[in-house]
């Protein structure tokens, strides 16, 4: 019998079930700027649905958003950091300047539930998470990071869908130190946005969040449109644009521009990418990203890639 179920989802992937009630996501992301060498990450996350999600309708990388389903979902990222620094140490009463290489590795982990309630006026969405992160510095270089086991972090969104597939929410969350990062941010919208995240909350730990989100057709045509704005507001404030061009179901192309209001010698405080992603079954994607990352204040250009494939069943 479970030859018979392995064969039946082979089947199901290989010919393109149009529902579908869970998901597993896999990405490998590339970081690259002037001081730094052979920084990656490789992340997963699998998701859960408790109703069958209809993909025969719209763009089908917008399949749950459109069909309000609930689900619960986990992730894990693993990071990896190396840079070339230059330290000044004091030998017998004289400043000497070294170079020695910055090591750190960090992996975060996380929960999150979502879920769409149906009422008498609108439905309404409520989504609360837990992930955790754990930074491991090499070296001599602890005094770096803010807090080596950089702990918890909490969020939770409460919003309504005003208009159909037209969601508007307002969240909070808190974070345990600059280190603490959202697993989810890091999946489904990259290393950069989910640091400059943090780093917007940073001393304050706490912040109030905001988000809209609308996905629907373009009259006359077979394509569709989606807009994203967000905000969180911490001791500074970072926003988020995006929108997508589904230019068929399969298809989808992407930008999006981040922009934070720190000043930071670190953190890169405005970002700019372009997305595509294509369904080659509708139940198996392949996705790319690319990121720009203007940095100020003495913090470094970057460049960020990410590869990520989807799978649903």
């Amino acid at each position: 019998m479970k030859k018979v179920y392995l064969a039946s989802a082979l089947l199901l992937a290989v010919t393109g079930a149009q529902a579908y009630q869970a998901e597993v996501q896999g990405t490998v992301g590339y970081y690259d700027a002037e001081l730094n060498d052979g920084n990656y990450n490789v992340g997963v996350q699998g998701t859960y649905y408790f109703k069958d999600v209809d993909a025969s309708k719209g763009p089908l990388a917008e399949a749950a958003f459109l069909n309000q389903a609930s689900s619960i979902s986990a992730g894990y990222n693993f990071g990896q950091l190396t840079a070339d620094i230059n330290r000044t140490v004091n030998v017998n009463g004289n400043p000497v300047t070294i170079n020695e290489e910055f090591d750190a590795e960090q992996h975060t982990y996380g929960i999150k539930g979502e879920a769409y309630i149906p009422t008498s006026v609108v439905p309404v969405y409520a989504s609360a998470s837990y992930n955790h992160s754990k930074t491991d510095a090499k070296n001599d270089f602890t005094a770096l990071i803010q807090n080596d086991d950089s702990g918890d972090r909490y969020a939770l969104e409460l919003g309504a869908m005003v208009l159909p597939n037209f969601l508007m929410a307002v969240g909070y969350t808190n974070i345990a130190a600059t280190e603490s990062l959202d697993t989810f941010n890091i999946l489904n919208n990259g290393l950069m946005s989910a640091t400059m995240e943090s780093r917007a909350i940073r001393e304050k730990k706490d912040a109030v969040t905001a988000r809209t989100k609308y996905v629907g057709p373009i009259d006359g045509t077979d394509m569709a449109i989606g807009f994203e704005a967000g905000l969180v507001s911490g001791e500074d404030t970072m926003y988020q644009l995006k929108t997508d061009l589904y230019v068929t179901p399969k298809l989808g192309l992407g930008v999006s521009y981040t922009d934070g209001s720190y000043k930071s010698s670190t953190v890169p405080t405005s970002a700019v990418g372009v997305n595509a992603s294509y369904f080659v079954t509708p139940a198996v994607s392949l996705g790319a990203s690319y990121v720009y990352a203007d940095g100020e204040y003495g913090a470094n250009d970057a460049h960020l890639g990410a590869l990520n494939a989807k799978f649903r069943f």
